[in-house]
């Protein structure tokens, strides 16, 4: 029987938020089974949790903003990434501020910071959503979609009129079946341009933005000394946000989603769009692990 998993014991990091510039406490902990993902404010009184549900997004600006009874948390797609990638079903998420640390602008810490509190499987048997038919949802020029699939991949393409975009692949599409988030997709950082900063500084985002947590871009080329993790970060970063995002739906997907200029916007109206339509989707387990997609079986393989 394929199981849930959650944390063996909690682990704490410090950073700071991407687009508050605020200094962040956050502690990932062990939570029983059937709980999900739940971020929870430390620094309020009561400690005010909210679900990592697609359906609690509030705020797509640059981010995923989750909000419930006036209560938020922002940028939680690479936390949320970390997590499906190493399958985890139950965690809490606990912050002292309103926003999750970017950390370097990828999964990659998170992912270490997961491996360092350990995996632990549970009694209940790990639910998926498999992708019964296509779901599309089309905007300005923007695409995403939902289609059937027997394993978990996601393709993405992205268009900037920027020499650096010249240079490096705008497509990538990623079999999970075939290779691994960990290697393939979990160490692309975020990115953005310097004529972009003093906008978004004015509207209270990328406060926290720097050299050490974003691939960052002048008008000629990328200004990181060490350059680019690798040649397509780009556009796998943007694959990134989307794992993150579909992790929203509550259960990993079996199907396949395809981005086409899209970002967190018209992710969150695909899942959405996606849970209203009944006939979209069934809820599925596995008993023989022989019988599990090849993408979530590569995750399971994973030490627990």
């Amino acid at each position: 029987m394929i199981r849930q998993r959650t944390l063996k014991t909690s682990v704490r990091a410090t950073g700071v938020g991407l687009h508050t510039g605020h200094k962040v406490t956050m502690v990932l902990r062990p939570a029983a089974a059937d709980t999900g993902i739940v971020f929870c404010r430390s620094d309020l009184p009561g400690n005010p949790a909210i679900p990592a549900s697609a359906l609690n997004v509030t705020n797509t600006q640059m981010a995923t903003v989750l909000e419930r009874d006036g209560v938020r948390v922002s940028t939680v797609e690479h936390l949320m990434a970390a997590m499906f990638g190493l399958g985890i079903d139950n965690a809490f998420v606990d912050v002292s501020a309103e926003e999750v640390p970017i950390m370097d602008g990828s999964a990659g810490t998170f992912v270490f910071l997961l491996q360092t509190a350990g995996i632990e499987e549970q009694a209940a048997k790990k639910r998926y959503l498999r992708v019964l038919k296509t779901v599309e949802v089309e905007k300005d020029g923007k695409k995403v979609r939902l289609e059937p699939f027997d394993g978990f991949k996601v393709g993405f393409s992205i268009e900037f009129s920027h020499p650096v975009f010249q240079q490096s692949s705008n497509t990538a599409e990623v079999d999970f079946g075939e290779v691994s988030f960990l290697r393939e997709i979990s160490r692309a950082r975020t990115f953005g341009f310097t004529q972009e900063v003093e906008y978004l500084r004015s509207k209270g985002l990328a406060r926290g933005g720097s050299l050490d947590n974003a691939v960052v871009i002048d008008d000629f080329r990328v200004l990181n000394a060490d350059g680019l993790r690798m040649e397509d970060e780009f556009v796998k970063h943007k694959a990134l946000d989307a794992v993150g995002d579909l992790y929203l739906a509550g259960r990993p997907l079996i199907g396949a989603f395809y981005g086409e200029k899209s970002g967190h916007e018209l992710n969150n109206l695909l899942v959405r769009k996606f849970l209203a339509d009944r006939t979209a989707w069934e809820e599925t387990t596995f008993d023989d692990p022989a019988a599990v997609p090849r993408a979530f079986a590569n995750v399971q393989l994973q030490p627990a």
